[in-house]
């Protein structure tokens, strides 16, 4: 009876929302877009980015905004320090998470240097104007890079309320007759605060500073928190929750987002120094952080998975990661690449290491590698991984390294049973191919 009711529990929580995430709503949507932050960076300043993510709204530039076309998914607005004196930039939505123009392309596993390359190819033929070439004509440096392919560098959270039509013109009027030079401040003029200012024009004072959990300074997790409880208020909004996961790779995963406060007391470089200094001090940073609630806040929340071309879904349970990871180590018990390797995700670290990147035919991303004087590519999305003519054992080796990632024990609630089926169904098909090549092999006189 348990397992009747849990599973009834996660059928109408999907019907509950399935309408309401990334702009399949009846109407026109507006995302708050909370990202964890990453690299040293994060260490010290773990307050993360926002943006805001606008169904119906659509770039005809990365400086001027247009109301969508139908099938057009919209546009993520963000504001990052020095990118061409810009105070905002308009990227799509599918470019801004995988820096690929489909769904289909987003690669299956993310290194370094293929999200250098796909984030490269991207500005060349549409940033160009905002963030140009070197005059050698190399790539140039500063944050235009996390316009693009940001679910390679750190998990999103979204936080999507329903707007109209009326408020979409009334803000495309707006930012196209409002000068774009940027007056980026970390305390006054932040990322939060550009966020605040968007969300606000769709709801009026919905979102504000909290002087008590954040010192006054707008923080991403604050502004997420306000929209909680402002929705609360307001059920005809239709709030809904998404979780957009960092991408399987050997990239460093990203890190929980905190505010002000919450940060200092939850950093022992900080705090414990600080009660040995001072332990009045150290009581009254406790408790304004139990006092304000913010750290009780959760960002993923009854939250639903975001894969890009697909339905959002229940992340997995622990009983299905569980049986998904029994299921992965059966099938790698007769492997090739286990017996080889040992270890999936290794052996296509060692493979992708060594190859260079290129788009094939109709975009997709390939890898290319030398087997001694060979040349062998390798498809690098899913709907090319198994049509490109590679040894099974390589793609065996990429789709396991990615299903380890996905289902490593650190990163729980961030992959749905859709994208893990997907994956191991790949796997089974390069093996099925493996044991037909080495069966027409052994039959040769």
């Amino acid at each position: 009876m348990r397992r009747c009711t849990s599973s009834m529990e996660r059928i109408f929580a999907v019907l509950a929302v399935l309408f309401g995430a990334f702009g399949l709503k009846a109407g026109a949507s507006a995302t708050l877009l909370i990202e964890e932050p990453y690299g040293k960076l994060g260490f010290f300043t773990p307050t993360g980015h926002s943006a805001v993510y606008l169904s119906g709204v659509c770039a005809q530039t990365p400086l001027i905004l247009r109301r969508c076309a139908p099938g057009e998914s919209g546009v993520v607005l963000s504001r990052y320090d020095g990118v061409g004196s810009y105070d905002w930039i308009a990227v799509p939505l599918v470019p801004y998470f995988y820096a690929v123009e489909r769904p289909e392309d987003v690669p299956l596993f993310a290194d370094a240097k293929i999200v250098a390359f796909l984030r490269d190819h991207y500005r060349r033929k549409y940033l160009n104007d905002v963030v140009p070439d070197l005059p050698n004509g190399e790539t140039p440096g500063g944050n235009w890079y996390e316009l693009v392919g940001s679910s390679y560098d750190r998990t999103t959270y979204g936080f999507e309320i329903e707007t109209s039509t009326e408020q979409d013109e009334a803000l495309i009027l707006k930012f196209n007759s409002s000068p774009n030079r940027s007056h980026f401040h970390l305390l006054t003029r932040n990322c939060a605060d550009f966020a605040k200012d968007v969300i606000n024009l769709y709801q009026p004072k919905a979102l504000h500073r909290s002087y008590v959990a954040d010192l006054g300074i707008s923080t991403p997790k604050q502004m997420a928190n306000m929209l909680v409880q402002f929705s609360a208020s307001h059920p005809e909004l239709r709030l809904s929750r998404l979780i957009i996961p960092q991408v399987p790779g050997n990239i460093a995963r990203s890190k929980a987002v905190h505010g002000v406060v919450e940060s200092f007391f939850k950093s022992k470089k900080y705090i414990v120094p600080s009660s040995v200094a001072s332990p009045v001090f150290a009581g009254c940073v406790a408790a304004v952080y139990f006092g304000s609630g913010g750290g009780r806040f959760e960002l993923g929340y009854n939250a639903m998975i975001f894969a890009p071309g697909n339905e959002p879904e229940l992340p997995l349970s622990r009983e299905e990661r569980r049986a998904y990871r029994k299921a992965l180590k059966h099938l790698l018990a007769h492997a090739s690449l286990e017996r080889s390797a040992g270890n999936g995700h290794e052996a296509w670290e060692h493979v992708q290491s060594k190859a260079e990147h290129e788009l094939h035919q109709h975009g997709r991303p390939v890898l290319r590698t030398n087997i001694g004087p060979q040349v062998v590519n390798v498809g690098a999305s899913a709907k090319n991984v198994l049509t490109i003519d590679a040894s099974p054992q390589f793609i065996q080796a990429l789709l396991t390294a990615r299903l380890q990632s996905e289902l490593q024990r650190s990163s729980p609630g961030k992959v749905s049973d859709r994208q893990i089926s997907r994956d191991l169904q790949l796997l089974q098909r390069a093996m099925e191919e493996d044991a037909s090549l080495e069966a027409s092999l052994a039959s040769r006189p």
